[in-house]
């Protein structure tokens, strides 16, 4: 049996502070309601497009089973 996988990026802007929980939160159930199971979570920054600043965020890792 193979696997397949999705990466999904949450982010948020610094401006007020760290990434949110709810938000990480409803994204992991909203995939897990479709079949998906989270694997990894892996911070990131991403540059703006705009100016130096950056936004702080998360890959977030799914598997689930094909078939």
């Amino acid at each position: 049996m193979g696997y397949e996988y999705k990466v999904v990026q949450v982010r948020e802007g610094l401006i007020g502070g760290k990434m949110s929980a709810g938000k990480l939160e409803s994204t992991l159930n909203e995939w897990a309601s479709k079949g998906w199971q989270c694997k990894a979570i892996t911070a990131v920054e991403v540059k703006g497009r705009i100016g130096p600043g950056g936004t702080e965020g998360v890959l977030v890792t799914f598997e689930r089973a094909l078939g």
